[in-house]
């Protein structure tokens, strides 16, 4: 038997009104269509029509969204089906990286886990496609431990050259045969850190970039390390990297299994560690699809049309 009663009203300021509305009415039609209720503004805050079940999830969410307009971060879609599914499962807000372009927070669950994840556990491996944000909310999460003095370096190693770590035919120091491979990087943390916060840490040698050639023989201590485009790596040189953390150190290690660059894709060290190291006491492992990916909305599509290409070719 339906419970609808009358329609509940929840006060909001105008800001967090609009934001809750969208563009063209946008964020209210996928509250609308997620918990069944009619949302309406008419003046103060948000009107909600419908079964009493339908209006609390819809509340917590619209709650959610006016939370994130509090604190001055902007509203997507991808935001308003975070705040959807938290409204479903009952789970928390995630966490939230000061940048110098404010905020970063997540745009979508798997994002939400994955920074939960980072959160609480010593080695994350996050897994899925470009655009997901994997190497960009490490580095903030990273970042955001730096400034907070929990460790004393931020630590990002790669595979070059197609994981071959053939470096020494290039011209320069390290610094400059290394560079180019590890542009990504740079771009992330000159967007979280800006360009001379980045110049000044670099030069006191509290983060550091370097080809996953470079990590061996070493231990790294109260740091934080991000292993990125770790589908590229071999089995040894994945065990070795792993190894390498030291006293107070924590790692995310990130990649695309489906998109291995080596001659022989059955060496790729990611897979192989995320299948024996799924369910170690510490360990996590975050997993991304297209729906994740926050870049331009028709990446996601055709990330989504080769994964299906692929299913077809590969039963």
């Amino acid at each position: 038997m339906s419970n609808r009663g009358a329609p509940e009203f929840v006060p909001l300021d105008d800001q967090a009104v609009r934001a809750v509305s969208g563009p063209g009415g946008r964020h209210a039609a996928l509250i609308e269509d997620a918990f069944h209720v009619l949302v309406e503004t008419p003046g103060g805050g948000v009107s909600l029509g419908g079964d009493a079940a339908a209006r609390r999830g819809a509340k917590q969410a619209i709650q959610t969204l006016a939370a994130r307009v509090a604190s001055r971060l902007d509203i997507t879609p991808a935001d308003v089906r975070v705040a959807i599914d938290q409204a479903r499962t009952g789970a928390a807000s995630s966490a939230s990286h000061a940048t110098r372009r404010g905020p970063v927070a997540a745009k979508t669950a798997a994002q939400a886990a994955y920074l939960e994840s980072l959160a609480s556990h010593d080695l994350v491996f996050g897994l899925g496609p470009a655009g997901t944000g994997k190497t960009f909310l490490a580095v903030a999460h990273g970042a955001a431990l730096l400034r907070a003095s929990e460790v004393e370096r931020l630590v990002v190693t790669r595979p070059a050259v197609e994981a071959g770590e053939r470096l020494g035919f290039l011209p320069g120091d390290l610094n400059e045969k290394v560079d180019p491979y590890m542009a990504p990087v740079w771009e992330a943390m000159t967007n979280i850190l800006g360009a001379e916060a980045l110049r000044r840490r670099r030069e006191r040698g509290e983060i550091e970039v370097a080809p996953i050639a470079f990590m061996r023989g070493r231990t790294l201590a109260h740091a934080f390390v991000i292993v990125d485009e770790a589908q590229n790596t071999s089995r040894l040189q994945m065990k070795m990297v792993l190894t390498r953390l030291g006293e107070g150190s924590r790692m995310a290690v990130t990649g695309d299994p489906s998109q291995v660059d080596l001659v022989n894709p059955n060496d790729s060290g990611l897979a192989h560690a995320v299948s024996i190291l799924e369910g170690v006491e510490g360990v996590a492992v975050a997993r991304f699809t297209a729906v994740d990916i926050v870049r331009h909305p028709l990446v996601g599509r055709i990330v989504a049309a080769y994964d299906t290409d692929a299913s077809r070719r590969n039963p």
